[in-house]
């Protein structure tokens, strides 16, 4: 029956990576999977067929021991997962609807109207640094949308400009990888105690640094980014200014960036500070006045409910499916390690170890799968498969290579689809052109992580 569980988990990891030939949402499959499995999870327990194990080490069992005690054991374990998972959607709800709420004052045209060049170079690197320190703030796949947003304003030439969109997937990527607020990924590490932002920041900051200066010194050199733009003046005319344009972007972005603080300073999750600084932004949006004369009649278009009302719910449901599929795997009971019953992912990870001694080896094959298979659930399964401290240096390395890797492929990150889906860029033009790039900025990141490391703390 354990193989029949993990079969399930097989086919709907095999489903979402094959979103785009199947034509299906991945949110499909991810829900199907995690229901299913926790359904014969359930039934198994119940039937006596599995144990489960939660994540103390304590293994229930109907079969031995207070019949309602083992149910109560059950229910607790299925309560302590979803708890964790809801933690992590209500921290990116939170988010999702503060960046909603930016959008729609348009704050981040401020951003857009500080690039004044027609150097191909230096738009290149203006572009790359506002994109490694925005993804970092707000998070790498709304700076990926805001700054292909600008390049469609200065560069009209597609040939062109899906060059600046692929590079600049590389540097938000990048620039993600050491926030505690700039990836899913180091979000759902950070949550759960697994790494702090301090540490995370401390850890990987120079080694994604390298990860996005080594692909933009290569480009450099390259004839496409040689020369002047051509700007068409015609299509350059400024929108409709906001009178609370500014005000939003920088309360907007000082609110997420307090998270961490909020954190450090009451050591209460993050999801409690996120409520926070949405209420603060929320409040704010409800009294300024985005135009002169405002009229009441047209407040709903600046309101948190229409931000509300475009945040990506799939998304959310994408998360909520893998991660509560992976939680059945990590509390399913597979085997024993030194005469201790462990779940199938801690099962699975000793199983590596042995087969491949060196973590780092582990690791920076996770981060090259990272830009074929969804980065989420391969996180999600290494915090159920490895027990080590907070801020140890493995978990610093897998949020560096589960961040960055992704890039390698235009479908391997959620940055890379969002510009892929804008720009209509080729699959196999992006392995061409990019991805020899996006593996020397990855592997040169590595390596200095790995030297950091091993040499020098």
């Amino acid at each position: 029956m354990e193989a029949i569980l993990i079969l399930l988990f097989v086919i709907g990891y095999l489903s979402i990576t094959l979103e785009h030939p199947l034509k299906l949402d991945k949110t499909v499959p991810a829900l199907l999977m995690a229901a299913l499995m926790w359904a014969l999870l359930s039934i198994g327990f119940h039937k006596g067929w599995f144990s489960v194990i939660d994540g103390y080490g304590n293994v229930f069992n109907v079969n031995s021991g207070d019949l309602h005690q083992q149910e109560h054991g059950f229910e607790g374990l299925l309560l302590h997962h979803i708890g964790k998972v809801a933690e992590i959607l209500i921290f990116l709800i939170g988010a999702m609807t503060i960046v909603e709420l930016i959008d729609l004052h348009r704050g981040f045209d401020v951003l857009k109207d500080m690039v004044k060049t027609k150097s191909k170079i230096r738009l290149l690197w203006i572009t790359g640094i506002v994109g490694f320190i925005l993804s970092a703030v707000i998070d790498n796949l709304t700076a990926t949308i805001v700054l292909i947003s600008l390049l469609r304003k200065l560069i009209q030439n597609r040939e062109e400009r899906i060059w600046y969109a692929s590079l600049i997937v590389i540097a938000t990527n990048a620039g993600g990888a050491w926030s505690p607020i700039g990836d899913v990924t180091t979000t759902m590490l950070w949550i759960a105690k697994k790494v702090s932002a301090g540490g995370l920041s401390e850890y990987i900051v120079i080694p994604a640094i390298i990860c996005f200066i080594v692909p933009y010194a290569l480009a450099s050199r390259m004839k496409i980014f040689k020369g002047q733009i051509e700007i068409d003046e015609t299509t350059h005319e400024e929108r409709e200014r906001l009178l609370s344009s500014k005000t939003m972007l920088w309360l907007g972005l000082s609110a997420i960036v307090f998270v961490p603080i909020f954190k450090t300073l009451t050591h209460l999750p993050p999801y409690v500070g996120m409520m926070l600084s949405l209420a603060v932004v929320w409040l704010v949006s409800e009294y300024i006045h985005p135009e002169d004369n405002f009229d009441k009649s047209r407040k709903h278009l600046y309101s948190a409910n229409k931000a509300l009302s475009r945040i990506e719910i799939s998304s959310i449901l994408f998360f909520l499916g893998i991660l509560m599929a992976v939680a059945a795997l990590e509390s399913l009971v597979f085997g024993s390690i030194n005469g201790q019953e462990v779940g199938t992912l801690r099962y699975a990870a000793e199983s590596i170890s042995n087969a491949i001694p060196s973590m780092d080896v582990v690791i920076i094959l996770l981060g090259a799968l990272s830009a074929v298979i969804d980065n989420v659930p391969l996180v999600a399964a290494s915090m159920g498969m490895y027990t080590f401290e907070m801020d140890h240096s493995i978990w610093h390395f897998i949020a560096y290579s589960a961040g960055t890797g992704g890039s390698m492929l235009i479908i391997g990150s959620a940055a890379g689809v969002a510009a892929m889906g804008m720009e209509k860029i080729d699959f196999i033009w992006y392995l061409k052109k990019i991805t020899w790039l996006a593996f020397a900025g990855f592997i040169s990141g590595a390596l200095v992580f790995l030297f950091i490391e091993h040499y020098i703390r």
